[in-house]
């Protein structure tokens, strides 16, 4: 049985490893979504996957707009977790980005756009 849970230990949160994200991380993207991403190494010891969304302010200015768009990034990570560490692997820091300014319709069309970043990701 697949666990979809989406535990507060998972939850990116500090600001030191936000800042080290932004800082070795590598960016990727696909359709209408950005990710970056920093793997486990040795110089940056990452004892579990963290993962965490963000919505610009540039593209949604209302708060309601930009929670929508949040809940589906993160409903989507939380169902496709198994897709997700096995693209990305099981020691991984990430944050998620929409980039465009058009709320999605449907959750589909974000899951659609999450499972082809994963798998392109899985090609390269």
């Amino acid at each position: 049985m697949t666990n979809f849970k989406y535990p507060k230990a998972e939850k990116l949160k500090k600001n030191t490893e936000i800042s080290l994200l932004f800082e070795k991380g590598k960016w990727r993207t696909n359709g209408n979504l950005r990710i970056i991403i920093l793997k486990n190494k040795s110089t940056t010891p990452i004892e579990t996957t963290k993962f965490a969304v963000s919505v610009s302010k540039k593209y949604f200015k209302k708060a309601v707009h930009r929670n929508r768009v949040k809940r589906l990034l993160r409903e989507c990570y939380r169902l496709h977790k198994d897709l997700f560490k096995e693209t990305f692997g099981d020691q991984t820091l990430a944050m998620l980005f929409w980039v465009s300014p058009e709320i999605p319709e449907k959750f589909q069309d974000v899951e659609e756009q999450f499972i082809k970043l994963c798998q392109a990701q899985k090609k390269s």
